[in-house]
């Protein structure tokens, strides 16, 4: 088994199912009909990406996991989603916040897996982008709309980016398997996204009359199985029916 290539698509895909999960978490109850679907169309986007990143990854591995073994049934430690995507809703704004903050950075990325040497990683991003075009141009929107709308949506969006802030600078770490997967023309080396990302950031909150937060101090440990108290109790929804009710399929 490619050990490296292997942990590379784990690193790309529970980025998508722990935020698609979060977003799962909505259903039936946003702050209006349309907005409403529209979290559950992207969470099922996100859950469809996942769906062609863990059956490569289950096909690498090579030992009769199935793709829902590798999404349902490894431990805390063993996922490895950056920090930013396992934030709770908090309120409409954290979650409009951590959805951007996310979509520019998934967009950029699979702009560049695109041109991936993998001939699987390439053709699931060229599919995936088109969705998430449409993703950062929902929250985008939203940020806009909250952050130069009144007194009030304008103070919860910009305590959502602040607090929220802490968790960007992760985004662009790079673990042994990136190095490996980009020395090889296979991955993406995230480290040549941070400046644009951070352009495309600071344009879209200057837009929507929000500041850009100075703060130099930055958390991690996602990359490395090391999580917040959040991704606990998330997994424990996430993993009930199918630890519950072994071999049920998605």
């Amino acid at each position: 088994m490619n050990q490296n290539l292997y942990n590379y698509i784990l690193g790309i895909a529970d980025n998508s199912l722990i935020l698609g999960q979060r977003l799962g978490e909505l259903t039936g109850h946003g702050p209006s009909l349309e907005t409403d679907i529209a979290c559950t169309n992207i969470s099922l986007d996100l859950f469809g990406q996942v769906r062609s990143y863990y059956q490569y990854a289950a096909k690498i591995a090579g030992d009769k996991r199935t793709e829902d073994d590798i999404a349902m049934l490894r431990k805390e430690r063993e996922y490895v989603n950056v920090l930013l995507v396992e934030q709770p809703n908090t309120n409409f704004a954290y979650t409009i916040a951590r959805q951007f903050l996310f979509d520019v950075y998934h967009f950029l990325f699979l702009t560049q897996l695109e041109k991936s040497k993998d001939l699987t990683l390439s053709a699931i991003a060229t599919k995936s982008i088109k969705e998430v075009s449409y993703h950062q141009r929902f929250s985008t929107d939203w940020l806009k709309r909250l952050g130069d709308g009144t007194e009030e949506s304008k103070a919860k969006m910009q305590e959502a980016i602040n607090d929220l802030w802490t968790y960007t600078d992760e985004l662009f770490h790079q673990t042994k398997a990136d190095k490996a997967m980009v020395a090889e023309g296979i991955g993406v080396d995230v480290t040549a996204l941070k400046e644009a990302y951070y352009e495309k950031v600071d344009a879209v909150l200057s837009e929507a009359t929000l500041e850009t937060p100075e703060s130099k101090w930055f958390q991690k440990g996602g990359k490395q199985g090391i999580h917040t108290e959040h991704l606990g109790y998330l997994l424990s929804d996430l993993q009930y029916m199918q630890r519950t009710y072994p071999n049920m399929e998605w």
